[in-house]
């Protein structure tokens, strides 16, 4: 199979086609404290895609229904873009945990929305990721062999508290379901080493490079994964778990993905970073 590039984590919430709402925009704006962001027509996605040398991307939704009484973006809307472009776009899906129906319509984003995957955000929907009531939420992830994209680390929102996210709280979930596979989203920045450890002693835990909070790109990932972590922990033993994620629209995919490059990785550690592993993470090694 051809290497393929892929970023597996992209929120889409200015995608044009599901941004015809104002009102729904504006919350979006204020929920990411994107404020200035215009809507993004296809053809532009397409373009950054084609300058980054990006095949694939990853659509991640939000639901905080009990908290906002809505999505920020719905698993129905990720649907939609995935139909508008099913050989570019992977969508996940969204729920959240504390609505009555959330083992119902996670479901049906699995069996009639064909979605990929689920998004869950322990900061922002305010749970600690090893808490029992989500447990038929885990079983159900494992019966229809999905996998969870996990925010990890520190997060945006003043109201999303990093206290519910640090790496080490989602060991109880990698140990109690070793068949679930698990991302810790942004390498749970700045509890790098916590996250390391977890894809040492775990081999269902993964983690994406979606962390630019200061310095440039390269400077930032120059200074994560050679000073702050050893640039041979990953190159010679977590090279498998390690997936490239660009946080877009918040960060560039073009000057992450020239970012990684640049650091001293391996070439065979970059193609695995780059599109290897996200596809054995979502199931899709022999597509």
């Amino acid at each position: 199979m051809p290497s393929m590039t892929i970023d597996i984590h992209t929120h889409p919430v200015f995608f044009e086609p599901i941004s015809e709402n104002q009102e729904e925009l504006e919350f979006r704006r204020e929920i990411l404290g994107l404020y200035k962001h215009g809507k993004a027509p296809l053809q532009h996605i397409f373009n950054q895609m084609k300058c980054a040398g990006l095949d694939k991307i990853i659509l991640l939704p939000l639901d905080l229904t009990s908290l906002h009484e809505g999505a920020v973006v719905s698993n129905e809307q990720i649907r939609k873009l995935v139909d508008l472009s099913p050989d570019k776009f992977i969508g996940f899906a969204s729920i959240d945990p504390y609505r009555e129906d959330a083992l119902e319509v996670l479901e049906y984003a699995f069996t009639e929305l064909k979605l990929s995957g689920l998004k869950l955000h322990p900061s922002r929907q305010q749970f600690y990721p090893y808490e029992a009531f989500l447990k038929p939420i885990y079983e159900m992830c494992i019966n229809h062999k999905k996998p969870i994209m996990f925010h990890a680390g520190i997060s945006w929102g003043r109201e999303a508290l990093s206290k519910y996210a640090r790496p080490i709280l989602f060991e109880e979930v990698a140990s109690r379901y070793p068949k679930l596979k698990i991302c810790l989203a942004h390498f749970g920045w700045p509890w790098v080493k916590e996250t390391a450890a977890l894809l040492l002693k775990y081999t269902n835990v993964y983690a994406d490079t979606a962390l630019l909070y200061f310095d440039s790109a390269k400077e930032f990932y120059k200074h994560v994964f050679t000073k702050e972590l050893e640039m041979t922990w990953i190159d010679r033993s977590l090279r498998h778990q390690v997936m490239f994620g660009s946080n877009n629209p918040r960060f560039e995919q073009i000057r992450m993905l020239d970012a990684l490059g640049k650091i001293g990785f391996r070439d065979s550690t970059l193609e695995l970073i780059r599109g290897k592993n996200a596809l054995e993470f979502l199931g899709m090694e022999g597509d």
